[in-house]
């Protein structure tokens, strides 16, 4: 049965405190799944994740879908544009594109992705479960004007606002030009993931239309981020077009702005175990919109296993 809204006592990982923010230890695996010869990954990677929160994997794509991907990405924005559908984030001093949600519902190859056993294939064996998409997106950086991303784990928000209740999320982004420290690459704190930080802070109604754009509720406080980065240090999850990073779902992370000339883009999937369906939000007094973050009875995704073009 869903939660009641507040029902804190039920509620393992209580965040959005409006007096003190706190560390509670993780109650959750990370690897939920005992590694055997037929995983999707090695046994050293395996560890590395259930270590470290995330993974960087390079060369699992051919250069000609990474191509296909890139130009299916760059024909995407151009034909959203100046689109008004809720889904469509915008430059705000422009029309061009900046997020597309719901990427799999857009582009056909988009979809055919998603559902790639490199991604969900290994998404389902880090989970332990059959996975489907939690929220899909389209992120894009743009050079010299690409606005930085505060750190936050997906989780607290996840389960703030959508209503997440376990640890049992991973995120998968393809990245669909180079990147680098330079020009805004995702940042990680390798084992933040083990500790849940407990926001300061109450939900604003609608907090999504302006947590879009810069996210300030569900982020720790500079303390803790400085004692997290003492403890365990930062790293750049940098790499060339068609590289995959997978993370774990209560991984610290963040980017910096990118005002090199080179533009930073990327296709995002966030898999969720389809035992660990959303209930009612723990800290929120309404649920965010369904383009960020599916609800209802969810769909175990079918692997799609062969080339993508």
């Amino acid at each position: 049965m869903p939660l009641e809204f507040g029902a804190q006592s039920q509620d393992t990982y209580p965040t959005r405190n409006p007096d003190q923010e706190r560390w509670i230890e993780r109650a959750d695996p990370v690897l939920w799944t005992d590694w055997t010869d037929h995983a999707p990954i090695s046994q050293e990677q395996a560890g590395s994740f259930e270590r470290d929160g995330f993974l960087v994997l390079k060369g699992l794509f051919e250069p000609e879908e990474v191509e296909a991907l890139i130009d299916s990405a760059a024909a995407l924005r151009e034909d959203l544009a100046g689109a008004k559908a809720e889904d469509i984030v915008t430059e705000p001093e422009s029309e061009a594109v900046r997020t597309v949600f719901r990427l799999e519902q857009h582009n056909a190859l988009m979809q055919k992705l998603s559902r790639d056993k490199r991604l969900a294939g290994i998404a389902r064996f880090l989970l332990g479960d059959e996975v489907y998409l939690h929220q899909s997106r389209l992120n894009y950086k743009p050079g010299f004007s690409g606005k930085e991303f505060y750190w936050h784990s997906d989780f607290e928000t996840w389960h703030a606002e959508d209503g997440m209740p376990r640890m049992r999320a991973v995120s998968a982004s393809l990245l669909l030009t180079d990147n680098r420290a330079h020009n805004g690459a995702l940042m990680l704190m390798p084992g933040s993931h083990k500790t849940f930080i407990s926001c300061q802070g109450e939900t604003p109604d609608a907090n999504h239309e302006s947590s879009l754009k810069a996210q300030e509720v569900g982020t720790p406080s500079q303390q803790s981020l400085r004692d997290m980065a003492t403890m365990c240090g930062i790293e750049d999850a940098e790499g060339p077009a068609g590289t995959l990073v997978l993370f774990d779902c209560n991984t610290l992370h963040g980017s910096n702005g990118n005002i090199t000339p080179d533009p930073r883009s990327n296709a995002f999937f966030v898999y969720n175990a389809v035992s660990n369906a959303l209930d009612d939000p723990y800290a929120a007094k309404a649920a965010r919109p369904d383009f960020l973050a599916k609800r209802g009875e969810p769909e175990p995704i079918e692997l799609h296993d062969g080339p993508l073009a």
